[in-house]
């Protein structure tokens, strides 16, 4: 579904660096990272927005440079920004934009409105944040497309629709021929939801892979530092000391076992991305997968 080969992107402040990645379909791939890490601009060169300096971007065989239409009329997205006329209302945003995708169905994004509890004849610009985001995820699921590119739309959804709204994602890709590209803070939904996970850091992918894989690499022990220490020093990724004990994250290899004082545990994207972040020698490229 998606290839990407050694793309990078300069910007004022910022630098792509030499990214590669390569996303069958059929699957959710969970992009994390901090704040700067360049997870929206990966985004916005895989919607078109941006033109890669170097490198190349292939979605469903196709490049931007000869196909932008027909890479447009199969993917659908969720932006942190308003992509809608607030000065319209739901309806008629979707008529408007919906004769760009040959897929768009209108009565499926009435439906969906409907099912969002959004009211399609109110302007957006009287609609709350997440109204509107809603009203984005409606029309895009109403495109019928083969990829889904949302960056950061849950943040502003109440618990009781993230629920719903993951419920449709897993739906959308039950059909093994179709793809989610979503980035997030809220790594929760993450580790119950997500196929693959793809962690970046100031520009860089330091870590992609499926979850299965994600989970069988890494572990978390807490316990005695002195204990915790006798662990490899090659695979002790960072420790944090305390008055009553210590916890880390290691790197896990099958068939590895532990002091039996020490609690083991899987990490959570969450805890993966705070003690990988705080490593030592962060600033050299790295990447396992």
């Amino acid at each position: 579904m998606i290839k990407i080969s050694n793309v990078s992107k300069n910007l004022e402040k910022f630098r792509l660096k030499d990214i590669s990645l390569e996303l069958p379909p059929g699957y959710i791939y969970g992009l994390v990272g901090e704040n700067g890490a360049g997870k929206t601009t990966l985004l916005h060169l895989l919607m078109g927005l941006y033109t890669a300096d170097e490198g190349d971007i292939e979605i469903d065989g196709m490049t931007y440079e000869d196909n932008e239409k027909e890479i447009h009329n199969m993917t659908g997205v969720v932006l942190a920004e308003d992509i809608f006329d607030n000065a319209m209302n739901a309806e008629s945003n979707g008529r408007l934009y919906g004769k760009y995708y040959s897929g768009f169905d209108e009565e499926m994004y009435f439906k969906y409105l409907e099912n969002f509890e959004v009211n399609r004849k109110v302007r957006l610009k009287k609609l709350s944040r997440g109204q509107k985001l809603k009203c984005q995820f409606a029309f895009a699921i109403a495109c019928n497309p083969k990829l889904l590119i949302l960056d950061e739309p849950t943040a502003n959804f109440d618990p009781e629709f993230r629920d719903n709204f993951w419920s449709i994602i897993q739906q959308f890709v039950s059909d093994g021929e179709k793809s989610v590209v979503i980035a997030t803070h809220l790594t929760d939904d993450l580790d119950r939801m997500a196929d693959y996970l793809v962690y970046m850091e100031n520009g860089k992918i330091h870590y992609s892979g499926n979850m299965e894989n994600f989970r069988e690499s890494y572990r978390i022990l807490s316990g005695e530092s002195y204990k915790i220490k006798l662990t490899d020093k090659s695979r002790l990724i960072h420790i944090e000391e305390k008055k009553y004990g210590a916890k880390a994250l290691v790197r896990h290899r099958k068939g590895r076992t532990y002091d039996d004082s020490l609690e083991v545990t899987y990490p959570s994207v969450e805890e993966f991305m705070y003690y990988y972040s705080k490593r030592e020698g962060k600033n050299e490229h790295e990447r396992y997968s």
